[in-house]
Order: C-alpha cells, then sequence, then structure tokens
C-alpha cells in the first residue's frame, strides 16, 4: 500500500520561499490561492490557521500573530481561491477573528526583519460552525478531532 501524503502549495510561491508582496500589506493585501490533495479519508471538514511566530523581531520573538482563521470547509473542496472572502469562499466555510481583530484575511506586514507565515491545514472528524471564533477558540474546538494536519512556510521582509 502506498501512503499518500495530505499536502498543502500555493501557485504563488513555494515553501520557505519569499511571499510575493500582492499578499501583504505593501500592496493588495489579499489571500494567495491555495491549494491541497489527498484529505484523509474520514474528513468532516478542514480547517486553516495562518500565523506568524516571529512577532515582533524575529530575533527576539515574543508572540505568534494570527494573520487569518478559516474553518468549516468542505472536505470536497481541494482550493481556496486567490483573493478569497466572504464573497467567494466554499459555502458554508466560516472566517474567524485575526489578530486585528477584523474577520478575514490579513496579510504579512512586519515590523522588522524577515519573518515566516506558517498556513496550517487541518483536516477534522466533525465540523465546527460556531461563528467567528479566535484562533484559540478554533484550536479549543479541533482538540481531539485532527486527523491530519500540512502546512505550507512563506516568508516575507519589508
Amino acid at each position: 500500500m502506498m501512503l499518500t501524503l495530505f499536502t498543502l502549495s500555493s501557485i504563488a510561491f513555494s515553501n520557505m520561499q519569499e511571499m510575493p508582496a500582492k499578499y501583504t500589506c505593501v500592496a493588495e493585501d489579499v489571500s494567495p490561492p491555495l491549494e491541497w490533495q489527498n484529505i484523509p479519508d474520514g474528513t468532516v471538514s478542514l480547517a486553516l490557521i495562518v500565523d506568524d511566530p516571529d512577532a515582533p523581531d524575529p530575533n527576539a520573538p515574543k508572540m505568534t500573530w494570527v494573520h487569518w482563521v478559516l474553518y468549516n470547509i468542505n472536505p470536497d473542496i481541494h482550493a481556496l481561491p486567490e483573493a478569497a472572502n466572504e464573497n467567494n469562499l466554499p459555502n458554508g466555510a466560516i472566517q474567524g477573528i485575526n489578530d486585528w481583530k477584523n474577520i478575514g484575511y490579513g496579510g504579512p506586514c512586519p515590523p522588522i526583519g524577515r519573518h515566516r507565515y506558517f498556513f496550517k491545514l487541518y483536516a477534522l472528524d466533525k465540523a465546527i460552525t460556531d461563528k467567528s471564533l479566535t484562533k484559540p477558540q478554533l484550536e479549543a474546538a479541533m482538540k481531539g478531532h485532527i486527523i491530519a494536519q500540512t502546512s505550507l512556510v512563506g516568508t516575507f521582509k519589508k
């Protein structure tokens, strides 16, 4: 039996490579296109958390800054479009609250140095339908329900 890995990728940047400015605060500040393969059997929903563990300074990180919380993604969906928002998200998908206290995507905007941005996709054995969750609330709801996870890391420096 061949094992197929649950993977997350983007046509906009490769893992551990620079994210184009278009997806950051210095330009359009829209989400990059994302796609995933090999969703595990038994997946009921997907969740995506995008965060930056290098805030505010990669040489002296003090916190992880949350850029996007998105969940209740139907496992029949295998991609998110560029500039994903409430108008073009997959049916049923719910956006949570980022660390700017906004709903939706907020792109990289590092005050100093090159930061890493982790796009973490989770395959869950249940649906999470609570509205406007923060990252800690979503993580609590996912606890014990993660079948698999994968990630893609982009970097950016202003």
